[in-house]
């Protein structure tokens, strides 16, 4: 396939999602590739393919006292340059491609092998600082083209209906809207009904949002879509990432994180908020795989042009 913005930086995994010494395997622009993270938390990464006879590497096995990889096939073992280990030598040049990749704090980021276009964004750390890591959720691979995954996250139309059952969401305005190059910023206020008393005893968290909130958003073009939900209660942060499997497949995971005002409210609020995210996602997921093909909008709504920025940026790349 055709790589999908060849040279942005795609963050495929955060290191609490690759367990220790477990073989993870990952699709980003068509090429698979298998992850895995030691004891020491150092993580490694190879093309997913064994260079004898094409077994896929991540149905194999971590040897721990070598740090290698092991072939399902036949055993063979190579570590994290893609050197080959066989009995008890390890050769010095790799036969099994490595796929650099760049770690900040727990994230792991590659520009799968294309020259750099623009730098791995800070906006994760920047954010997040003070915030306590909640955990991963909403980890799916979607049907859908990497574009209409951009623009959905760009679109706060669609809130009033895709997530109006859950959220009780009456009404969303748009404010403080900022385009500088990659980064779009932007303050949203979410007006919601009350949810019934099921709906919360399914999930607590919904008790922390009010009638009114207003939520902040950033963007890093093309992998990031940041949310800061200010409650009364305190902060809470998702980040919702993307990167393109394929050309029709979009993978998608959020980072959560909190500060709240008592640290018991971390304990008791955090499966609901990481929950209520994933609910999120599996709403968006819906909505995008149900879609028929694109023909030109023959109605305009407010609020579109941020989408359409995005969808800019997109073109031309």
């Amino acid at each position: 396939m055709n790589p999908i913005l060849p040279g942005a930086p795609w963050l495929i995994a955060h290191k609490s999602m690759l367990g220790i010494n477990k073989p993870n395997k990952i699709t980003l622009n068509g090429q698979d590739y298998v992850l895995w993270q030691n004891e020491k938390r150092e993580v490694f990464a190879l093309d997913n393919v064994c260079p004898h006879m094409q077994a896929p590497l991540s149905d194999g096995w971590i040897c721990k006292e070598r740090n290698t990889i092991a072939c399902p096939f036949h055993a063979l073992e190579f570590d994290g340059q893609g050197r080959l280990y066989q009995e008890g030598k390890q050769d010095v040049k790799p036969v099994a491609k490595p796929l650099e990749t760049i770690i900040v704090g727990d994230c792991i980021w590659t520009y799968g092998g294309y020259e750099p276009r623009i730098p791995v964004p800070d906006l994760i750390p920047r954010i997040s600082e003070g915030f306590q890591f909640l955990g991963v959720t909403g980890e799916k691979s979607i049907n859908g083209d990497f574009l209409t995954n951009i623009k959905i996250n760009y679109d706060y139309n669609h809130q009033n209906g895709t997530h109006r059952e859950v959220f009780k969401i009456k009404g969303i305005e748009v404010s403080d809207y900022e385009e500088n190059g990659y980064c779009t910023k932007l303050v949203q206020k979410v007006i919601k009904d009350d949810n019934t008393l099921g709906e919360i005893l399914a999930n607590p968290a919904l008790l922390t949002l009010p009638k009114t909130w207003v939520n902040q958003f950033e963007y890093a073009f093309p992998a990031l879509t940041s949310l800061v939900i200010n409650i009364s209660l305190g902060q809470a942060i998702q980040i919702h990432v993307l990167y393109p499997e394929t050309e029709n497949r979009t993978k998608t995971f959020l980072l959560v994180f909190g500060k709240f005002k008592h640290p018991i409210l971390t304990s008791l609020l955090k499966n609901s908020f990481l929950k209520a995210a994933a609910t999120v996602i599996d709403q968006d997921t819906k909505a995008i795989e149900s879609l028929y093909p694109k023909e030109k909008p023959k109605i305009r709504l407010p609020n579109e042009e941020i989408m359409f920025y995005a969808e800019k940026l997109y073109r031309e790349w």
